[in-house]
């Protein structure tokens, strides 16, 4: 009888450790590829003459979501486009890099997305994952066209408001289409009506519709939104994340 117990404590016994082996081999790849799932980063990158502020709303939205986020703060107005991409970028992603992430995502707004475009137009980014551009002048606008030369505009906007023109210094038109995964949200609605009459065509009161495109791009939307709040619209946050799990905005 003892001998019956004891062989049935040992059966129960090997059996638990053949089950604990199976499940540790069995997880050890797929558990693994799962955390690193969720390690993806997310740099946010707000527009010319703003604050990482703007973006606070979409980056607590990200982090509800699971994504780690560097929501970075530069000086928009003091530099170059060139010096802000080339100093700002390397900088938010080694504050990525902290988190170990399996993908860094962007999400942008207005001049922030330039500044990708700059970055990427010169180096790579091995795990580069998808950027979202709210509001972002692909093409310029023509507000600066019109008021570049006007007292204050360099005050207000500083050297790099100057490169976002449409004519032939413009750096947005001097880049080339997007060979990344790219998606862009724009506006069509304007809180300054005296700027709207400077822009050709619908617009968000900066950019127009057609300008915010970019050749390449994975997927287009256009929301009722101004330029100046489009990154803190309820709608527009549901669109960047759902394009960060998916690669293309949902369609209503």
């Amino acid at each position: 009888m003892f001998l019956m117990i004891k062989d049935k404590l040992y059966y129960r016994m090997l059996k638990f450790l053949h089950i604990s082996v199976f499940l540790l081999s069995f997880c050890s790849v797929p558990c693994s590829n799962a955390e690193n799932m969720k390690s993806e980063c997310v740099i946010l990158l707000h527009g010319l003459a703003r604050t990482s502020l703007s973006m606070d709303k979409m980056a607590d939205s990200l982090e509800v979501k699971g994504y780690k986020t560097v929501n970075y703060d530069y000086p928009s107005r003091e530099k170059s486009i060139k010096f802000l991409s080339e100093t700002i970028i390397p900088q938010a992603l080694n504050k990525c890099s902290a988190y170990n992430p399996w993908k860094i995502h962007f999400v942008t707004h207005s001049m922030g997305g330039i500044l990708v475009r700059y970055y990427l137009s010169n180096k790579s980014i091995s795990n580069l994952g998808k950027v979202v551009m709210l509001s972002p002048p692909n093409q310029g606008s023509e507000v600066v066209d019109k008021l570049s030369n006007f007292p204050g505009f360099t005050l207000i906007n500083g050297a790099a408001g100057h490169e976002l023109g449409t004519d032939s210094e413009s750096v947005p038109l001097n880049l080339g289409p997007a060979d990344f995964e790219l998606g862009i949200i724009t506006g069509n609605k304007s809180l300054n009506l005296i700027l709207s009459l400077l822009i050709p065509g619908t617009d968000d009161g900066k950019v127009s519709i057609e300008r915010a495109k970019l050749q390449g791009m994975s997927d287009f939307l256009v929301v009722p939104h101004s330029h100046t709040f489009i990154m803190e619209s309820d709608d527009v946050i549901k669109q960047t994340i759902y394009f960060l799990h998916h690669g293309y905005f949902k369609k209503e």
